[in-house]
């Protein structure tokens, strides 16, 4: 027997993803979103949906191998052991149903605007900036049917295959793919136009077309080293729905006998079904013969809500096959032997605590300190309701450490988040109305070593310390007063350099030329600064602590210490006092001509009165319009 691989079969409730495929078909979904409506899958997988769910679906691999290799004569083969090779690249086209009935409410609860075609939009656009990110060399087609124009090779009509210039039908997604993509439903209502494209009068099959194309966009590649996939999504479960008679039976008739021929050249076939909100897709109506679902198949199924999530788990020996019934062991290597583990013993070594309160020992209260608190403490106390008893035996131990001054020390926690406690016992306090403070314990939670940080303070005697004067304090509280910070919080502010880091990726990832704009929301509120109250209250608050001469004195210590770069910025100063005198500026402001002033111009007045300099034009306007009180 070797080694065990172990399977896990997820009962996803609204997970169904009906498909035919080659022999051998292996699944590995990323992250395609798909609507609160179940989607089919091959009965190697079965499940049953939840109408409320919403899940995170991707496209992804399915293994085709070719016929003649899984038929070949075992004699001619030059190794017996030969194994199935895994495509190295997958080719998909998107089916995407653009019929009216698409740009229908998904769903009573889902807010205006969010139609079928929106949500399998959102899918496809979310897989290929996933794909794109990601560098993957598979390549992918959207082809709408169902559509009023038509654009593809075949010249079949309402058939449209959605490509950007310098990219092929099938190929590779770009960024310029992405962007465009994204805003496809405004384009499709407006240029490309959506209509019911199976017609008994025409003749017309808009699947049956779809189908063709698609099937012609795959003949790319060879099936050895590719995997080809088409996905329809649709909320059609009756596409022939409005036929009746011969022409009815004719049109199903070459429709399945086109899935069967794209299925013979070893091309899977993958339905997303989306549910209307008083009408679950059925699949039995005609997907079910498309997929080469029958008898009992289509019953297993079939939509069957209020299942939950379920998980199970199977052992499988890797050279044999057979499913194992007892569960694997883990070995440990130790001195030339293998010690064995079974789950049950693994789980009970990782286990640090049950949960329970453990006791380990008694310290005197002069050992915890107040840094040691971490959080709220939590009151406890006993109870016979569980285990008759514990009370005698707390309040024995509660009258214990009182007398002698000790609190313990226990552990308590999880064994993801183990915690050391400290109990202090707090005595009963009582008054003429009654009690005041119960009996019990307070419990602590310790930090570890690593949480307590060491500050060196830094000690000034009592004689050399500088105190607040009355005249301070009040200068201070009246610029506390202009400040607001009602209902402030450090989550309001997003952390700049991830958002540039955030930014730097987009840009990269759908190759624009020039990277979004980074509000960094730490930097203080200039405006808001500058307004005359404030900034009145800030000076009032410096001259209170510094002096009046503080500023002057700074500019002289710093012309002291400073070389050249000093004397250009007074001289720089200076000329913009000068200049600044030269214009009527609440004329300017009043009349509203000051955005006919150069940038030059304007920072000489910026200059003059001590304020930022930087900025657009339009920033430099707002600033000295503010410091104007205007």
């Amino acid at each position: 027997m070797g080694p065990a691989q172990s399977v896990l079969n997820l009962h996803l409730p609204s997970l169904l993803i009906y498909s035919f495929t080659p022999p051998f078909f292996n699944p590995d979904f990323h992250k395609l979103l798909s609507h609160s409506s179940p989607l089919f899958s091959s009965p190697n997988f079965p499940s049953k949906p939840s109408p409320s769910l919403s899940l995170s679906l991707s496209l992804s691999t399915a293994m085709d191998i070719d016929p003649e290799d899984l038929f070949r004569d075992s004699d001619n083969s030059d190794d017996e052991f030969l194994q199935e090779r895994e495509p190295s690249k997958e080719f998909v086209v998107y089916l995407v149903d653009a019929s009216p009935k698409m740009f229908l409410p998904a769903s009573k609860d889902v807010g205006k605007g969010k139609t079928h075609f929106h949500v399998a939009i959102s899918c496809i656009s979310q897989s290929l900036k996933t794909q794109i990110i990601n560098r993957s060399y598979d390549e992918v087609s959207i082809c709408f049917f169902n559509t009023r124009e038509k654009k593809n090779l075949q010249d079949l009509s309402g058939v449209y295959v959605f490509d950007v210039m310098d990219r092929e039908f099938l190929d590779r997604p770009t960024a310029r793919l992405i962007k465009e993509f994204d805003n496809v439903e405004e384009t499709l209502m407006k240029e490309i136009g959506s209509q019911y494209g199976i017609n008994a009068d025409a003749r017309e099959n808009s699947l049956y077309n779809a189908l063709w194309v698609a099937q012609a966009l795959l003949r790319k590649g060879s099936i050895k080293t590719s995997a080809k996939r088409m996905l329809m999504i649709t909320n059609e479960d009756d596409p022939f729905g409005k036929i009746v008679g011969a022409a009815k039976s004719d049109m199903i008739r070459t429709t399945l006998q086109r899935a069967k021929d794209a299925q013979d050249l070893g091309i899977s076939f993958e339905l997303l079904p989306l549910s209307m909100p008083d009408d679950e897709f059925n699949v039995s109506i005609f997907y079910a013969d498309m997929i080469g679902l029958e008898g009992n198949e289509v019953t297993q199924f079939l939509p069957s809500a209020g299942e939950k999530l379920q998980s199970e788990r199977s052992f499988i020996c890797a050279d044999t096959g057979a499913l194992l019934q007892e569960p694997a062991k883990l070995v440990f290597p130790y001195k030339s032997k293998d010690i064995k583990f079974s789950t049950k013993e693994l789980s009970e070594l990782k286990r640090v605590s049950s949960g329970h309160l453990r006791l380990l020992g008694f310290k005197p209260l002069s050992c915890l300190k107040d840094y040691h608190n971490l959080r709220p403490s939590t009151f406890i106390f006993p109870s016979d309701e569980e285990l008759i008893g514990s009370t005698r035996i707390f309040i024995a131990l509660h009258r214990s450490m009182l007398r002698l001054g000790r609190f313990a020390l226990a552990f308590y926690g999880s064994s993801s988040h183990p915690q050391m406690v400290a109990l202090v016992a707090q005595e009963e306090i009582t008054s003429s109305s009654g009690q005041v403070e119960p009996p019990g314990m307070h419990m602590i939670y310790l930090p570890y070593s690593d949480d307590i940080r060491h500050v060196e303070e830094a000690r000034v005697d009592n004689d050399a310390a500088l105190w607040a004067t009355e005249d301070q304090i009040k200068k201070a509280s009246v610029l506390l007063k202009r400040i607001n910070l009602k209902e402030f919080s450090v989550c309001q502010f997003a952390n700049p350099a991830l958002q540039r880091h955030y930014g730097i990726l987009q840009a990269l990832a759908l190759d624009e030329d020039e990277m979004p704009e980074i509000k960094d929301e730490t930097l203080p509120d200039e405006e808001a600064l500058s307004r005359p109250g404030i900034a009145n209250a800030i000076e009032e608050f410096k001259v209170a602590v510094y002096g009046e001469n503080y500023e002057e004195e700074s500019k002289a210590a710093a012309t002291k210490t400073s070389g050249p770069a000093a004397k250009k910025r007074k001289v720089m100063a200076e000329t913009a006092v000068k200049e600044c005198a030269n214009y009527d500026w609440p004329d300017l402001a009043e009349n509203g001509k000051l955005k006919e002033r150069t940038v030059v111009e304007l920072k000489f007045y910026l200059t003059a009165h001590s304020l930022p300099v930087s900025g657009k034009k339009e920033d430099l306007i707002s600033r000295i319009l503010t410091h104007m009180g205007k």
